[in-house]
């Protein structure tokens, strides 16, 4: 067999190969690797057999290596976000964050005191409408009140708690608090 100059190869055909990689590949530590690989690759099958066209051979190994390492990067990322999601679970436990939970603190205390200003007969619908989550029907009998009586409270009740949970929203408490 004939002796290969692969330093002259590499010269001629490198710039093509790199690009067939980098192209699929998006980014300089992947498509290195795949250049590597192609000239390893190529140099194997030389030992073999004959090339006779060494610019087709190398943008083919070059696709391929670039092919395997997508689909390695791909099933690799889905995993790594599966285990992941996993054990993110598994620390958090469920837990909201300490901001989160002092927020929702702060938010519960404002809609407590909202509550206390509305009529009784408001925060009542309105508590078992949202909260322990009645259904009009449900509350109607509870309260012995008609249907459309429990739409008019929740709508008064609804309006009131917006203008008073606007006039100091849980974000500037939370801030007050925090800062």
């Amino acid at each position: 067999m004939q002796t290969v100059d692969w330093q002259r190869i590499i010269d001629k055909h490198g710039p093509a190969v790199w690009r067939t990689a980098y192209r699929l590949l998006g980014n300089d530590a992947d498509s290195a690797d795949c250049f590597q690989e192609t000239f390893v690759s190529a140099l194997e099958i030389r030992r073999n057999s004959r090339i006779r066209n060494f610019k087709a051979l190398l943008t083919h190994l070059a696709t391929v290596r670039a092919i395997d390492k997508l689909r390695h990067r791909f099933y690799r990322s889905s995993n790594c976000v599966n285990m992941d999601s996993a054990d993110l679970d598994d620390i958090a436990g469920g837990q909201p964050a300490p901001e989160q939970k002092l927020q929702s603190q702060e938010l519960s205390e404002k809609l407590r005191q909202s509550l206390s200003q509305l009529r009784s007969q408001e925060a009542e619908v309105f508590c078992l409408r949202y909260l322990d989550d009645f259904s009009y029907r449900r509350i109607g009998k509870q309260l012995k009140i008609k249907t459309n009586t429990i739409g008019v409270l929740l709508h008064r009740a609804r309006v009131k708690l917006k203008i008073l949970l606007e006039e100091s929203p849980p974000k500037e408490i939370f801030k007050k608090v925090v800062l």
